[in-house]
């Protein structure tokens, strides 16, 4: 598998490398480009989509413009694996938001399976959502 963490998003301006500390807030991640279909796209390209219609069930913002998603591999095959956190660990959805997530990758054309990690560290913060997404909250 490519591991591809931290590369940038199209709306921000710089890549930030997590170091091993976690104390700097990595970018959402854009997985390796495959082959595009028929639309022109790149398999990554319509994974980020896809995760871009999801919305956390509290913050009216997609989960990866929120900064929910740390880390999206994709090999040839079209197998995908993604780690991903929550607002908070008690959050109420913990359990049953990485399934949803899960079958929208899995509903992309190009995905032969897909996998959703939830992970804890290095923990979430709003420094971690995209410039839209903190425009759209009133961080700015």
């Amino acid at each position: 598998m490519n591991a591809h963490e931290n590369p940038p998003a199209p709306d921000m301006a710089q890549d930030i490398a997590m170091g091993a500390t976690g104390d700097a807030a990595p970018v959402p991640p854009r997985p390796e480009a495959e082959a595009p279909a028929s639309g022109g796209e790149s398999l990554g390209d319509r994974i980020v989509a896809a995760l871009r219609e999801v919305y956390d069930p509290e913050i009216p913002v997609n989960i990866y413009d929120l900064g929910l998603i740390y880390r999206i591999d994709c090999d040839a095959m079209g197998v995908v694996e993604i780690d991903m956190t929550l607002t908070a660990p008690g959050c109420p959805v913990a359990q049953t938001f990485p399934g949803t997530v899960e079958a929208a990758v899995q509903n992309v054309e190009g995905v032969a399976a897909a996998e959703v990690d939830l992970v804890w560290e290095p923990p979430w913060t709003p420094d971690r959502m995209s410039d839209a997404a903190k425009l759209e909250l009133g961080f700015f």
